[in-house]
């Protein structure tokens, strides 16, 4: 058996726990913190360093243990608490969620994965930017059809102005930023050239999910929260379900599947023939949607555009 770190993450420290050893410690979540973390982590040479998504306070430490050399895998909340439930571990205080996160990592080993390189993570923080700001802006609109106060509705239109040249100034900064990228330009011409997957939907993909084009099907559709599972028990049987993977990827792409049911021909004779079968239309969204990420998945693992034929 390796050697398994997990790592609990709050706004002003880390704590630590290591398996098997069953140590436990903790640093300050700064610059000499994190300084002497790696410090303490490196000479056990881990198999594996996981540590819980807890957005976006993990991104610096996960930063200072890839640049360290170390197998890094960041985990999604959910898996964590689904693990701990488990297990009966109801107590929560951070040593204890550093344990288990510890355990999670000894016992279902995730896989490591590199972290985005400063640029990617750049894109990141400013299509999660962009997502705050439409979601300000669609509250502020529906605040606008109720307002019936002049002065308020003043006030609204003010504000819905200012949000709509923030938006435009972002876009303007995603668009920069991606097209200074050769790397990018490419990903994102050949996502683009799916009908249904438009520029934005595209630069969400490329932000959130830069594992794209280097796992298998299976997998890109977990990642995505489009592979489904079924509750059963004994003689019970449910239906199926989806869940968890990341929440931005996955509306993105159901946004993505309304628009390829209608205008790509291949998906919406897809979506038409599950329908013709029985399946209601959100059974039928959902597989669009996850035939959409595997399409786009094998696109940019073999760097070659959408064909019909």
């Amino acid at each position: 058996m390796g050697t398994y770190v997990g790592i609990d993450v709050s706004k002003d420290r880390l704590d630590v726990h290591v398996l098997p050893q069953d140590e436990a410690f903790f640093v300050e979540r700064n610059g000499k913190g994190l300084a002497a973390l790696v410090e303490r982590l490196a000479p056990l040479v881990p198999s594996l360093v996981a540590i819980e998504a807890t957005g976006g306070f993990e991104t610096t430490t996960a930063a200072a243990v890839a640049g360290a050399g170390l197998p890094l895998a960041v985990i999604n909340p959910a898996q964590i608490r689904h693990y701990a439930q488990a297990l009966g571990k109801r107590a929560k205080t951070d040593p204890i969620d550093a344990a288990i996160i510890a355990r999670f990592a000894a016992d279902i080993r995730p896989e490591p994965r590199a972290l985005p390189d400063e640029i990617t993570a750049f894109l990141a923080d400013l299509v999660a930017r962009r997502r705050q700001i439409v979601e300000m802006l669609q509250a502020e609109r529906q605040r606008e059809k109720r307002a019936s106060i002049r002065r308020l509705k003043k006030s609204i239109a003010r504000l819905i102005k200012a949000l709509e040249k923030e938006l435009a100034e972002l876009d303007s900064d995603i668009d920069e930023t991606l097209r200074g990228s050769p790397v990018w330009r490419q990903t994102e011409d050949l996502l683009v050239s799916v009908p249904g997957i438009g520029p934005q939907i595209a630069r969400t993909l490329i932000a959130e999910m830069p594992e794209l084009g280097t796992l298998d099907r299976k997998r890109i559709a977990s990642l995505a929260g489009l592979a489904p599972y079924t509750r059963q028990s004994g003689l019970w049987k449910g239906k199926s379900m989806i869940g968890g993977g990341r929440k931005a990827v996955r509306c993105a792409l159901f946004m993505a599947a309304m628009v390829a049911s209608r205008h790509n021909p291949v998906l919406k004779a897809f979506r038409d023939r599950l329908v013709a079968a029985g399946k209601s239309k959100m059974v039928a969204l959902i597989a669009v949607a996850r035939k959409l990420i595997t399409i786009l998945n094998a696109i940019i693992r073999d760097k070659k555009p959408w064909q019909t034929a």
